[in-house]
């Protein structure tokens, strides 16, 4: 049995910051399930000051690029 997540929709604001950060395109290389697990995490946030932090750590993991979560990633070889 095979368990899909939800696809998540972008919403404006991420894409916007990504754009503003020069990192769309470092976004668009992770992996689905990491570009995916990005958006439901940030969406999940209640707080706004949360939704800003998780933002700001995924970009900053996208900048740094062997970072997944707070965990090494080392990406496509």
């Amino acid at each position: 049995m095979t368990l899909r997540r939800e696809l998540q929709p972008m919403p404006d604001d991420v894409a916007r910051a990504l754009v503003e950060t020069g990192l769309l395109s470092a976004y668009d290389a992770r992996p689905p399930y990491q570009r995916n697990d990005y958006l439901a995490w940030i969406a999940r946030a209640k707080r706004p000051e949360t939704r800003r932090k998780r933002l700001a750590q995924m970009l900053d993991e996208l900048r740094a690029g062997d970072v997944y979560m707070k965990m090494a990633w080392r990406g496509r070889s």
